[in-house]
């Protein structure tokens, strides 16, 4: 798969109103799930307890924190786009996110991403992005969103 390359903030803007990419598939593993329980102290039985998932819950299986598949947004990001000649980006704002699906253990994710627009802020490149997480042979997705990330790129 090859990334799209940005340099600057005028070769972002090229693509407003456009999709960018689809990452991969990133599969979400049960010690992925419980790595993500102890770092966020989020240790509830759905996400954890396979036995009791499978006759308790309505999925049958453990299911990914929704927090863990938006975490996932940088890394699958990251296999679209690559930005060269920059100094720093910031993660700077979740406009909208709805979670429409659970996401089963050993479920394959990846993400869609088109540039809603890029803004110039003094030098700073602001980029709203409209986000899709599909899960793989699901009709519908684990989430979807707009975001915004901040880019400080070498003059």
């Amino acid at each position: 798969m090859s990334k799209t390359i940005i340099r600057s903030f005028e070769e972002l803007q090229q693509y407003e109103g456009k999709e960018i990419g689809v990452s991969e598939y990133h599969t979400v593993t049960q010690e992925q799930i419980n790595l993500f329980a102890d770092a966020t102290l989020d240790h509830q039985w759905i996400h954890l307890d396979a036995e009791r998932a499978q006759t308790e819950s309505p999925f049958k299986s453990t299911i990914a924190h929704g927090y863990l598949t938006v975490s996932l947004l940088p890394y699958l990001w990251g296999q679209i786009i690559h930005m060269e000649n920059l100094k720093m980006q910031v993660n700077y704002e979740i406009e909208s996110l709805r979670f429409n699906q659970a996401v089963a253990v050993n479920s394959a994710l990846r993400l869609r991403v088109k540039l809603l627009s890029a803004k110039d802020l003094r030098g700073v490149t602001k980029a709203r992005l409209e986000v899709t997480m599909e899960i793989e042979n699901s009709k519908k997705p684990a989430f979807t969103g707009v975001i915004t990330f901040l880019y400080h790129f070498n003059q």
